[in-house]
């Protein structure tokens, strides 16, 4: 990996990492019209910040955290093929604290 990115190709497959997880997200919960994804470039690798609904979070999670774990993977097999590193947080937003 000894070819530095443009921002411009590390743009365009954040984009599609964004709409990938957006995809997944939405197909997974109550409220798809909440979810939003965001990208932030992070050191090596780009950090993908998902936030749903609160009464979703645990739709995205799943039991004991296997569903956020497929996603994971999802984008570890996917960062593999662009030469990328992606990295998935989902926030918990507390409506009582903002």
């Amino acid at each position: 990996m000894t070819e530095i990115e443009s921002s411009a190709e590390v743009s365009a497959l954040s984009e599609s990492m964004v709409g990938l997880v957006r995809e997944i997200a939405c197909s997974l919960v109550d409220s798809p019209e909440s979810v939003s994804v965001e990208a932030f470039a992070d050191g090596e690798g780009t950090l993908l910040r998902l936030r749903v609904a609160p009464t979703d979070v645990g739709k995205v999670i799943g039991k004991q955290g296997r569903t956020a774990r497929s996603i994971r993977t999802i984008l570890s097999a996917a960062s593999m093929k662009l030469k990328h590193r992606f990295a998935l947080d989902i926030v918990e937003d507390n409506p009582g604290n903002s």
